[in-house]
């Protein structure tokens, strides 16, 4: 049987920043959360544009990892 626990603090950041990403560029365009992606994909050196499919993708990835880090011990 699933014991549920709390996730761990960088799966937490993670999923919180996926989840900012995918509100971003569906429901409501967040200025700071844009210039963050563009300050990482500078220092990544890629250019990944964010439409609407990958952002629902975000939301649902985020929305996941919260999920399987409060089932799965470790995560």
């Amino acid at each position: 049987m699933l014991h549920p626990n709390p996730p761990r603090l960088v799966t937490v950041v993670i999923a919180g920043a996926l989840i900012l990403v995918g509100l971003s560029a569906t429901v409501f365009p967040l200025d700071f959360v844009n210039a963050a992606l563009d300050v990482v994909q500078g220092y990544l050196g890629t250019d990944i544009e964010v439409t609407t499919e990958l952002a629902w993708l975000f939301l649902f990835a985020g929305d996941a990892l919260l999920v399987a880090g409060s089932l799965l011990p470790g995560i």
